[in-house]
């Protein structure tokens, strides 16, 4: 078999950790794709643990055991997060994003890929240690953060359905109150989605009042399963809010004030 430098051991370990967030590589794994020695392994992720550190680029963490390896743990530094959430509070101070009931106009964020991608590193950095078993969120536009949540989690990703599919099989379906606009909706997940007792992390793109949260958390219910966090990307400070479990949120939204301007800022850790 061919031997490889150690740089090229070193690029091809980094590339398979990276695409595979939170799940343990073992090192036979790395040994026999590379054809060399589990010492020589170790070496090569010694060096590339430190490098990651010292740039605050994320985390490898060593897994003891027989069924134990490696992991790549998403992470940024504290200044680039609070650069990152200082740059989403500027583009929403923009007056023209005030739509009607004070609502912010946020699309465009989440459908930007680079946006929603620091953003799910973020979030997924501060529930790393949760031991979710599933990302869920609601059928809006908060899906494509909470993908990323969940894809750097290592966990699968459900959607609550605003209307069950017929392809999804039978589902088991909740009446909810809108925090938002205090009207009755109903939310429902295909009794295939998740497993009994399951662990789950609530992702979305913006907490007004918390009533999609709360029919989360009943929804759970149904299944035997938990909500264990609530992330978002904007919460929204106007509304006392009751909810099943402590939230965590990037930048905060204070309402408009009396000269239209929109107050944001980044939210306190």
């Amino acid at each position: 078999m061919q031997k490889y430098s150690r740089n090229s051991r070193i690029s091809a370990i980094t590339k398979i950790l990276i695409e595979n967030p939170n799940k343990i590589m073992s090192l036979n794994y790395f040994s026999e794709m590379l054809n060399a020695a589990k010492s020589t392994i170790s070496e090569d992720i010694l060096v590339i643990r430190e490098i990651m550190e010292t740039l605050e680029m994320g985390k490898i963490e060593t897994i003891a055991g027989a069924t134990g390896g490696v992991r790549y743990v998403a992470r940024i530094g504290e200044e680039e997060e609070k650069a990152f959430a200082n740059s989403i509070c500027e583009t929403l101070r923009d007056k023209s994003r005030i739509v009607p009931g004070n609502f912010l106009y946020i699309t465009d964020i989440m459908l930007d890929p680079t946006i929603v991608h620091r953003a799910g590193v973020i979030l997924a950095s501060k529930f790393s240690k949760a031991k979710a078993d599933y990302v869920i969120t609601v059928e809006t536009k908060g899906i494509p953060l909470a993908y990323e949540v969940a894809r750097y989690l290592g966990v699968p990703l459900i959607v609550a359905r605003k209307n069950s599919k017929v392809t999804e099989g039978t589902s088991v379906t909740i009446n909810y109150v809108s925090g938002t606009t205090g009207r009755l909706g109903n939310m429902g997940l295909a009794k295939r989605t998740l497993k009994t007792s399951s662990r789950c992390l609530f992702i979305d793109d913006f907490l007004r009042a918390g009533g999609t949260v709360n029919g989360i958390a009943d929804l759970l219910n149904e299944f035997d399963s938990e909500l264990i966090g609530i992330g978002v990307l904007v919460d929204s400070k106007e509304v006392v809010k009751k909810l099943p479990t402590p939230h965590t949120s990037l930048v905060d939204y204070h309402g408009v004030d009396e000269e239209g301007n929109v107050i944001m800022e980044a939210s306190e850790k």
